[in-house]
């Protein structure tokens, strides 16, 4: 039986509301019946969801992405990222993002299809641009120039193309998902060579003449 009220702080009670959630949103969608669902079952009235939650389904979608964040960072604390390459520890982080919410991959592509909506663009750009950040700053990168924004923008490409394959894998049969890290490892590979293509061609083009160049005044 649901409890009247819990002494739980805010982010634990969203946590709790928002896990318990996830099993009925692949039934009725991310929306307040879900969400009313999930806070029953956690043991909540039914005026706990929108208390918890009153910026809409919205802000609810954004404590989802945040709490798969923490999932994410508490499992990439448990590997040895520091014994990776760069490459590695990227593939590690979208790995990792993807197989803590295997079990949720219904709810998933439910919540998707509610972030797809056009008011919620820049919600939805707002959340991977920080799961992106969260990413590279647990792979150890501390750029704070442009390459800070374009290691972002380069990997929310990886990631979001990398969900969608995901959703559309059927897996192994095993829990895995070999084709998706298949198609991962050919993303990071295509923008590894986008990424490093301003910087050969500067030195492709160091060594030639420069035939637009001022001509240098002699002296005297």
């Amino acid at each position: 039986m649901a409890e009247k009220t819990r002494n739980d702080d805010l982010d634990t009670r969203r946590d709790r509301i928002v896990e318990a959630a996830l099993a009925h949103v692949p039934f009725d969608g991310w929306s307040w019946k879900a969400l009313q669902s999930g806070a029953a079952d956690a043991g909540y009235d039914g005026t706990a969801a929108k208390r918890a939650f009153p910026g809409g389904l919205a802000e609810a979608a954004d404590h989802f992405a945040l709490w798969s964040d923490r999932r994410m960072l508490a499992a990439l604390a448990e590997m040895d990222l520091d014994a990776m390459r760069v490459r590695e520890r990227i593939h590690a982080c979208v790995k990792t993002r993807l197989l803590i919410n295997t079990p949720y991959k219904e709810a998933l592509r439910r919540l998707l299809s509610f972030l797809s909506l056009p008011q919620n663009a820049r919600l939805t750009a707002r959340m991977t641009w920080r799961t992106c950040s969260e990413m590279w700053y647990a792979a150890g990168d501390t750029s704070t120039d442009w390459n800070h924004y374009s290691k972002r923008g380069l990997l929310a490409s990886v990631y979001t193309s990398t969900i969608l394959y995901w959703l559309a894998d059927t897996g192994d049969g095993a829990g895995d998902f070999p084709d998706t890290w298949g198609f991962l490892d050919r993303r990071i590979d295509d923008v590894l060579k986008t990424f490093g293509l301003p910087r050969r061609l500067k030195e492709r083009f160091a060594g030639l003449p420069r035939p637009f160049a001022a001509p240098r005044r002699r002296a005297g």
